[in-house]
């Protein structure tokens, strides 16, 4: 794992960096019964300021310092407009009007987006074994979200797609959760340059208040009824996305990715839909495919090839130098018997010397 952390300083850091990926997905799985009982924007903003405002308590617990200067209140509110506003905004109003499956996909694909900016902005490698598994992940997610019918439809039918069957694919909100992925990547990446000036705890809560506050005044506006419809079980249930799916999982997050490599990092979001899957069949009795179980084959590879891509590239190295240096005493072996005979024919060949 490409992270500054130390499994054996921290025998749970593993498990905290898998913990927002875990959030996420339950998180999902409790908000699927809240959405028709609410408004998309209302329940968006619920995710970000009241998260916010915990875990800036919680930053004020720990003694972190809080930002100072214009240029850190400038990154902060950047951030917040991207990852806070446009991120759950996006989210909130794709997840109204796209497909549950192929609305995950997209959202799932945003790694690839945060490699190819890491790749330019940080110049981290990627390599062969990474680009393997940013492939086989993407490949994963889709077998995960996208319905059996349109993935027999699409391998049995070759070219027979037309641009009619991508405008109806793309009619229906997924441009939305396509615009959330790419807004989480860049924020992703933001978080580098947010924390030369604040730290990233802080600077977390504060982003999510900050942007969580335009989300609640445009649903204000053009939203009705946000809380009327809500029954106990759907507080609860916006409750355990607020303080576990955001508050936590959030903080996690950006203060893994303040240091760590973010291609690696990112690419755990592979893990968001299986613990969305898994989780759904465990509480709402929903049935994983025979195509699903490869997808969720598939994006644990994934995950392993672009975690341990270094290793594996040195792994491949140190075998092609055993085997060269193995090789090398049998060249050397060989010139020497193709030389032995030379070398005698020339040494008969010599005249001798008489005294």
């Amino acid at each position: 794992m490409h992270l500054k952390i130390s499994a054996s300083r921290f025998p749970l850091a593993y498990l905290l960096l898998i913990a927002p990926f875990f959030l996420w997905g339950t998180a999902m799985v409790a908000m699927k019964g809240v959405i028709p009982h609410t408004t998309p924007l209302f329940m968006a903003g619920v995710r970000l300021l009241p998260a916010g405002i915990l875990i800036l308590v919680a930053a004020a617990l720990m003694g972190r310092s809080q930002p100072k200067g214009w240029g850190a209140w400038l990154w902060i509110t950047l951030f917040a407009l991207i990852d806070g506003t446009l991120f759950q905004g996006f989210l909130a109003e794709g997840l109204v009007r796209t497909s549950a499956g192929l609305g995950s996909v997209m959202i799932d694909s945003q790694p690839l987006a945060v490699a190819l900016l890491s790749l330019w902005l940080f110049q981290e490698r990627i390599g062969f074994w990474g680009w393997l598994g940013l492939g086989l992940g993407v490949s994963g997610i889709s077998l995960i979200g996208l319905p059996d019918e349109l993935i027999f439809h699409l391998l049995g039918s070759g070219v027979n797609v037309t641009i009619g069957n991508w405008q109806q694919l793309f009619a229906s909100g997924e441009w939305l959760m396509l615009l959330a992925a790419l807004s989480m990547a860049v924020g992703t990446v933001l978080i580098r340059f947010v924390c030369r000036y604040a730290d990233p705890v802080v600077a977390t809560g504060w982003h999510m208040i900050i942007g969580g506050l335009p989300l609640w005044g445009v649903s204000s506006v053009v939203e009705s009824q946000q809380w009327q419809n809500l029954a106990t079980s759907d507080w609860l249930a916006l409750g355990y996305a607020t303080i576990f799916g955001s508050a936590i999982a959030y903080g996690l997050f950006f203060y893994f990715a303040s240091s760590g490599n973010l291609t690696s990092l990112s690419s755990l979001t592979f893990l968001t839909p299986i613990f969305a899957l898994l989780f759904g069949n465990l509480f709402l009795s929903e049935v994983l495919s025979p195509l699903q179980w490869m997808g969720v084959f598939l994006t644990l590879i994934s995950i392993y090839l672009i975690n341990q891509r270094d290793n594996l590239a040195v792994s491949k190295k140190v075998t092609l130098a055993e085997a060269t240096a193995n090789q090398q005493p049998i060249l050397e072996a060989s010139n020497a018997q193709k030389l032995s005979p030379v070398t005698l024919a020339v040494r008969e060949s010599e005249p001798e010397v008489l005294p």
